[in-house]
């Protein structure tokens, strides 16, 4: 008998404009209708059509929002996958497949040949393959088929009814023979199920990052689409007209930025999104943002570079990017969301902080978090922010009139009858150029002044397990926070905690205090530790070990676990 309880991956794998996508999506909501707690992450070619892509789905007890390299269910729709995820597969990997495509079936611990095809003929398409095949799993775990059945009718509605039917016929078939499988082979799963899952939204990343914009009063973006920032352009382009939000795909990202700034001149609460390749064509735009005092958020999808890279995998290697963007000395602000959660919560303080400060505030994400999809509590997104940090401006108004914290009052014009000035070239308090040693030394003081209590309010990084009386302490940020979580669970030692930053810059003074006495060691997906250099230059820590990676892949546990216990 072969047991699965708690935790179970479930990795699909074909090739691009195969359907594997489809596969996932209906799956995932039919699972999380069930109340099955499910998480899915995805790698795929940067290819049309052709290569091996593959998602990954956890079914689990816990809320697990991790990667792991295990695999106890491959469905192999294309004969390339077995030999795409070999080093993914052990001996207790179950793979289904069709026998005449999967040319390595012989040589497999455990193959299943699985007649998606024939199947599907018998239907009247092979295209129905993907929904046999989602009828496949759902019956090895012995899902309510009633509930698959209605979720297909939905979903298909819009193709007509004898689409809908075909589709069922085709669902049925699967789900009988998975059901067979099951039986067959003697597998035995166990795993609870809870309405409050079912209740849940189920939401990528891109989805949790533009609702996190929405709830920080965003009403304007300016993009040109670039993988994988692209999917937040889409989400509020197609909520905007609804909501009250601007959207414009800009010819290109110079473009992007600039239309951005003239809007948040004008009042808006604009952002931009890109990837690490577009935004080196926005630095100049950042570097008027910080001269002129203007307000702008900036998200970067970040994939691996230097020039194209790998641009469909991902990485975190584009912190100092961020961190050193724009030419001259100027303030900005770095948050990284950990979690989709933490993307919907972030944004509201992301949109406050740039208004607050008058400066360019950055997002980072990744490829992984950006297309990971799980479950999220509707009550997790709030409604919209309305404050504003915005003058009705008086005739003799001064656009950088120097203040005692370095924060001048912010006008926008027609509001009040100032006449609201703002100039690229140095410039006095009322915004005209200056070539006046004095002025510009005053004015450089007045705008770094605010450093001091950007960094006072910076948020704290999460404490994971006891970090008080640990001897060690891992530290990550971004979207490494699921799989430090889940591997710190996992080995349950005492000596060591976790810290997760969810803003990389600045950083909170306080942080030196419970780094007092510790030893650290930082894990981050880029090739150098580039948030361990932040650490070391800003808190003064000694970094005991760097675990980086720059595959293009994110950590996986196993890998995490295997460093924890050498210090455990």
């Amino acid at each position: 008998m072969r047991h699965f309880y708690n935790d179970l991956s479930i990795v699909l794998g074909g090739a691009a404009g195969q359907g594997v996508q489809t596969v996932e999506n209906i799956l995932m909501a039919v699972l999380k209708r069930e109340g099955y707690q499910v998480f899915a992450c995805k790698e795929y070619m940067s290819r049309v059509r052709g290569g091996s892509n593959s998602t990954e789905i956890r079914l689990s007890s816990k809320k697990h929002r991790s990667y792991v390299r295990r695999i106890d269910f491959l469905f192999a729709m294309d004969g390339n996958v077995v030999e795409h995820l070999s080093d993914r597969i052990s001996d207790r990997t179950i793979v289904f497949g069709e026998q005449s495509r999967i040319k390595e079936y012989a040589t497999l611990a455990h193959f299943i040949d699985t007649p998606l095809t024939k199947f599907a003929s018998e239907v009247g398409n092979p295209l129905y393959a993907n929904t046999v095949a989602v009828g496949v799993i759902l019956g090895i775990l012995g899902a309510e088929e009633k509930i698959f059945h209605e979720y297909l009718s939905e979903f298909f509605s819009r193709k007509g009814q004898e689409v809908v039917e075909k589709n069922i016929e085709a669902a049925k078939k699967g789900f009988q023979f998975g059901k067979n499988t099951a039986y067959q082979e003697d597998i035995e799963l166990g795993f609870p199920r809870d309405d409050k899952y079912a209740k849940e939204l189920l939401i990528d990343g891109h989805t949790a990052l533009g609702l996190g914009a929405l709830s920080g009063g965003c009403n304007f973006i300016s993009s040109y689409p670039m993988s994988p920032g692209t999917g937040v352009l889409t989400f509020l382009a197609n909520k905007g007209k609804r909501l009250g939000v601007v959207v414009d795909q800009a010819e290109d990202e110079i473009s992007a930025i600039n239309m951005a700034l003239g809007a948040s001149y004008a009042g808006a609460r604009a952002m931009v999104s890109t990837s690490g390749g577009g935004f080196d064509l926005m630095q100049e735009g950042v570097s008027l943002a910080g001269i002129i005092e203007t307000p702008i958020v900036i998200h970067i999808g970040m994939r691996p570079g230097p020039a194209t890279g790998l641009p469909t995998k991902t990485e975190q290697a584009d912190l100092n990017l961020a961190l050193y963007a724009g030419h001259g000395e100027f303030l900005r602000a770095i948050y990284t969301p950990g979690s989709l959660e933490e993307e919907v919560a972030l944004m509201r303080q992301v949109f406050d902080t740039a208004d607050q400060f008058q400066i360019p505030v950055f997002v980072l994400t990744d490829q992984y978090l950006l297309d990971s999809l799980a479950g999220m509590k509707e009550e997790s997104i709030g409604v919209a922010s309305s404050k504003r940090h915005i003058v009705e401006t008086t005739a003799d108004y001064a656009r950088y009139a120097y203040t005692k914290d370095g924060i001048s009052p912010r006008g926008i014009p027609g509001f009040g009858r100032g006449i609201v000035k703002v100039d690229s070239d140095e410039h006095d308090e009322t915004g005209h150029i200056t070539e006046s040693y004095s002025v510009r030394e005053k004015m450089m003081a007045k705008r770094m002044k605010r450093l001091a209590a950007m960094t006072d309010s910076a948020i704290m990084p999460t404490e994971i397990d006891n970090v008080k009386d640990a001897d060690i302490l891992f530290v990550a940020w971004g979207s490494n926070k699921g799989v430090l979580e889940e591997s710190l669970a996992l080995v349950r030692s005492k000596k060591i905690g976790g810290l997760h930053f969810s803003q990389a810059y600045p950083i909170n003074p306080k942080v030196k205090e419970v780094f007092k006495g510790k030893k650290i060691v930082v894990m981050e997906n880029n090739h150098q530790g580039q948030f361990a250099d932040l650490l070391v230059r800003e808190c003064g820590v000694k970094i005991v070990k760097r675990i980086t990676k720059s595959t293009g892949e994110p950590f996986c546990v196993e890998e995490i676990v295997d460093e924890l216990k050498k210090y455990a």
